[in-house]
């Protein structure tokens, strides 16, 4: 376990600063020459950049939408090594997997990332057999040097007490091993707050209309705030395309010709209400190569994902009908019916892999990350796993730092020589902030309830005091967003102030849970927007 700093009292936490005005950041990016325009928002973007300022580069990102506002907040939630890539013999790609999520789950965001144990069913007539996963999960343990315990066989009897909704016919063993979990958009959230404390210059719901070209090189964009309708420029040095499934719309912007660089995978995923605790989450093959995830998270179960090729335009991907069919009955071969009822749905999403290109069928494909220099000199990357988002950010440096007739390595503090795990902001123990919250953070108003109190320590960490000192300083804030949900209103005027927040979904689905939770009524929705017009 890591060793935190003590936790400090509210009253002795300091504040943070509001962020300045869309107006001022707007003048900011047009009046500045930048290092490096990263555009993309999501978290291969927010990673680069993060790198980028660490580096002693002057950073610009901007992003179409919210900062992870696609698939970066439509992953699985998990930081994991991949199991499945044993099968393929990528030993070394898994202990690297593994090494990354360590860092990420104990030195890096241990506020925001927390240990989940896998149960692996192996039933009878199934695609794998019992001796064959005891030693996969035995092997994926040991490529973790074993910091989650052994990897190993439980008995179905003990297996269903954990998880009381396990079907057990024909159930003949379960493998356990584990992993982590997360909120993907926390995460990339405080990876955006990470950038600006390191001199990043950052702006949202921003649009690129067109490239800036000086002698045939890429050197800026041409944006329009969407938010406002106001038209600006950011000139760079550098400009690196990180856009996700829109990288080759980017990269035809740069040059016409350009032929495809990548493919997608739509993946949907399904949120239920729980209809009784679960202490583990369910890893269920369903045929050689595809597994399905059933995983207790943010009090409700997320069920997916699908896995098949998607030729649409990215910005229209959604689940159907299809898809809900797939994941439930997909679901169905270890979880009973009565957890499995539609009437329990919430939330249903979709997101895009971005795959190399070429044939073949797309879950078995390898995700890697495709690194492309264009004619005008424009980089493009996608592609990757949320687990080695690091990794991917400290790839692209090297990267940078490597390119001819680029100045930017001069400039640039060689990556070998930043700190290998640096924190995200708000790194405390979420017990002891848990703990201070329910201490002090009902004065002088009521006691703050031990739900809201553990939900902030585990999505800001010690920056949820800034939270409660908004409560206590305006008992409406201190409310209750829903009464079914552990958010408070102070959350809402702290995505405003501190979290570029800008729209009711960057609020609602983003910065808090009560979109999937099916919470987000139309009068919440309303009293969001009002505050979001009130920003300070």
């Amino acid at each position: 376990m890591t060793t935190l700093q003590s936790v400090p009292a509210l009253g002795t936490h300091p504040a943070a600063g509001s962020l300045p005005s869309r107006a001022e950041t707007r003048e900011q990016l047009s009046k500045a020459t930048y290092d490096l325009l990263v555009i993309g928002g999501g978290i291969l973007g927010i990673s680069t950049a993060w790198h980028a300022a660490q580096s002693g580069l002057r950073v610009a990102l901007v992003d179409a939408g919210d900062f992870a506002g696609a698939t970066s907040s439509a992953s699985s939630k998990l930081l994991h090594g991949g199991l499945r890539y044993l099968q393929t013999g990528a030993v070394k790609l898994v202990a690297e997997n593994h090494f990354e999520r360590r860092a990420v789950s104990r030195q890096v965001a241990p506020h925001l990332a927390n240990p989940l144990t896998f149960y692996l069913p192996v039933y009878k007539g199934g695609p794998h057999g019992a001796a064959k996963l005891g030693a996969g999960v035995f092997a994926y343990s040991a490529l973790s040097a074993f910091g989650d315990g052994v990897g190993h066989l439980l008995s179905p009897a003990k297996a269903a007490q954990d998880v009381p909704e396990l079907r057990t016919d024909n159930l003949k063993a379960v493998a356990v091993y584990g992993d982590d979990q997360m909120n993907d958009a926390r995460m990339a959230l405080m990876t955006v707050r990470a950038a600006v404390d390191a001199g990043a210059t950052v702006l949202n719901h921003a649009e690129v209309t067109g490239l800036r070209f000086t002698k045939g090189r890429v050197t800026g964009a041409d944006l329009r705030d969407r938010t406002s309708g106001d038209e600006f420029g950011v000139d760079a040095r550098l400009v690196l395309n990180a856009t996700g499934p829109w990288v080759d719309h980017l990269r035809r912007m740069e040059d016409p010709k350009a032929a495809p660089s990548i493919r997608l995978s739509k993946g949907a995923h399904l949120v239920l209400k729980r209809t009784s605790p679960w202490k583990a989450a369910l890893a269920t093959p369903i045929d050689k190569y595809r597994i399905t995830f059933a995983l207790p998270w943010e009090d409700m179960l997320l069920l997916g994902t699908t896995d098949e090729e998607y030729e649409g335009d990215p910005g229209e991907v959604a689940v159907n009908e299809k898809d809900i069919t797939q994941i439930l009955d997909e679901a169905a071969f270890s979880i009973r019916d009565q957890q499995l009822s539609r009437d329990l749905i919430t939330y249903s999403f979709a997101g895009l892999r971005v795959l190399p290109g070429g044939p073949g069928d797309t879950s078995k494909a390898k995700r890697e990350t495709v690194v492309t220099e264009g004619r005008g000199g424009m980089l493009s990357v996608a592609g990757g796993k949320w687990t080695t988002f690091r990794h991917i950010g400290r790839t692209v440096m090297n990267k940078l730092a490597s390119l001819p007739g680029h100045p930017l390595g001069e400039d640039m503090e060689p990556i070998s020589r930043l700190p290998k795990k640096l924190p995200l902001p708000g790194i405390a123990n979420p017990n002891a902030v848990a703990h201070r919250l329910l201490v002090d953070g009902g004065t002088p108003g009521p006691r703050m309830a031990a739900d809201t109190a553990r939900h902030l320590a585990t999505h800001y960490g010690s920056l949820s005091f800034d939270i409660a000192r908004l409560a206590n300083d305006d008992p409406e804030l201190a409310e209750r967003i829903h009464p079914d949900a552990p958010e408070i209103w102070a959350q809402v005027a702290y995505a405003r102030d501190h979290e570029w927040a800008e729209t009711a979904d960057d609020v609602l689905r983003r910065r808090t849970t009560l979109t999937i939770r099916g919470l987000a009524t139309d009068e919440i929705r309303a009293r969001v927007e009002d505050m979001l017009g009130k920003k300070a």
